[in-house]
């Protein structure tokens, strides 16, 4: 109590330094949506401490904040309230919303975490990991469109990856981005155009444990607010246009000692220079790929991604190599250590979800001590290089809900309460997409995810 004490007064401290006068308490959904209440400061300390009341439905919302059925947090619940409180780490001044600060929130109901909370799911992997007596650092590498928010006219025409005079086709745009995201906590590090029309990349410093999701969730929600500002919707939706390139959203992770102080990935006495931790890691993600590739690549959307393609490299199977970007993960050896680039894992997709999925199946494989298959050299898309019996990706939701609802060790660790709201999802997408095919409706994706993913 005492050190909630002393964060208090340090937040109540920079409040009155930047002359903040509302606190947005903020938390995602399922769908990695950020919704939030905006309190007046005078009631911040109250709300800190006692908590604040949320609707549980929100987990029962689409990204347009329609409800699904099935998801046991709308009606079914009698629409109750959760009790949120705020993890007071995660509190920031939003630089680019007048004398606003912002601070996440978890709910519980009757006293105990609702299980079902994406952030609570991703913290209970890492709690796991660290009880096996590892920490985990990590950054999501996010790549998003920008287009007109009347038009939906990407702001860049043309593809020319990297290309300078394409960096800055709208300077101010990448100023305020680049001048208001560090004051953001978000720090960083490179800035580019990508490989489609008005796609873009920017990249930050990882982060240990939970914050790297809460720093990617405020990544995302940072992005397109300061967008809104100039004309613009910033989209990280995997494909918003049929022969899109897709947008990735690669999970670059590595672990570490319960301290955060040494690498535990490399070990120069293999010959791959890869420890044996890091290859039961690799080999338990690998080994899971086809059912948590779903939490990765969340949305009928996302799924087309896996299929294969002569325009972009997204991975198609579970495979793995060194510096290999057609695998699924990309290990990279470097002078102090070893990380691995989860490149399964789309634009569309939650934050949490993504962390929590990959630790659930890294954890499975460190446990049953697995090996990797042989990693692969060259291309990954041709059937001649990877190893036998190489699992496939699911490019369609109906296989990719099979094969999660088969893998009992994913479901067991992700917890029933998670799992019925999740898939309950995923089965209103469906419903959504054989309607929209009945109608002829050939944009219902773009109006489902483009604005608000």
């Amino acid at each position: 109590m005492d050190s909630n004490k002393d964060q208090l007064e340090q937040i109540m401290s920079k409040i009155h330094a930047d002359d903040v006068k509302f606190i947005r308490f903020e938390q995602t959904d399922i769908y990695g949506v950020a919704r939030s209440k905006t309190v007046p400061v005078k009631h911040f300390t109250k709300k800190a401490i006692y908590g604040i009341n949320f609707a549980l439905t929100t987990l029962g919302y689409d990204p347009q904040g329609q409800c699904t059925p099935g998801t046991g947090f709308l009606f079914e619940s009698g629409s109750t309230d959760a009790l949120m409180f705020p993890d007071l780490d995660t509190f920031i001044t939003i630089p680019w919303c007048k004398n606003t600060g912002r601070i996440l929130l978890e709910p519980t109901y009757k006293g105990k975490p609702v299980a079902a909370h994406p952030r609570t799911v991703a913290r209970i992997q890492l709690d796991r990991l660290k009880d096996m007596g590892y920490s985990l650092l990590s950054a999501h590498e996010h790549e998003f469109y920008v287009a007109d928010k009347n038009t939906l006219e990407p702001f860049i025409l043309g593809q020319n990856i990297r290309s300078t005079i394409r960096n800055y086709k709208d300077p101010e745009l990448v100023h305020q981005l680049l001048t208001d995201l560090p004051q953001a906590d978000i720090d960083v590090e490179t800035y580019e155009s990508e490989h489609d029309p008005g796609q873009l990349e920017i990249t930050y410093t990882p982060s240990f444990g939970i914050k790297s999701a809460d720093t990617a969730h405020t990544f995302r929600t940072s992005v397109k607010e300061i967008a809104s500002q100039h004309g613009y919707i910033a989209s990280f939706m995997t494909k918003p246009w049929a022969h899109s390139t897709r947008n990735g959203c690669h999970f670059n992770h590595s672990l570490w000692d319960i301290n955060g102080e040494n690498n535990l990935m490399m070990d120069n006495k293999n010959p791959d220079s890869l420890s044996d931790v890091a290859r039961h890691w690799l080999a338990g993600i690998l080994a899971h790929a086809p059912a948590v590739s779903l939490l990765m690549a969340p949305t009928i959307n996302c799924l087309k991604a896996f299929e294969p393609s002569s325009t972009s490299i997204n991975p198609v199977n579970a495979t793995w190599g060194f510096d290999n970007r057609t695998t699924a993960l990309r290990v990279k050896v470097g002078d102090t250590g070893a990380y691995i680039e989860n490149r399964i894992c789309s634009g569309g997709a939650n934050p949490y979800l993504i962390l929590a999925a990959t630790v659930a199946a890294g954890i499975d494989g460190i446990q049953n001590q697995m090996e990797p298959p042989p990693h692969v050299n060259g291309n990954a898309y041709d059937p001649n290089n990877i190893p036998t019996k190489t699992p496939i990706l699911p490019s369609n939701m109906k296989t990719a809900l099979e094969n999660l609802s088969n893998d009992n060790i994913i479901c067991e660790a992700l917890g029933d309460e998670f799992v019925k709201c999740f898939v309950a999802h995923k089965l209103h997408e469906l419903c959504m997409e054989n309607e929209a095919k009945a109608k002829g409706d050939t944009d219902w994706e773009r109006n489902l995810f483009f604005e608000y993913l």
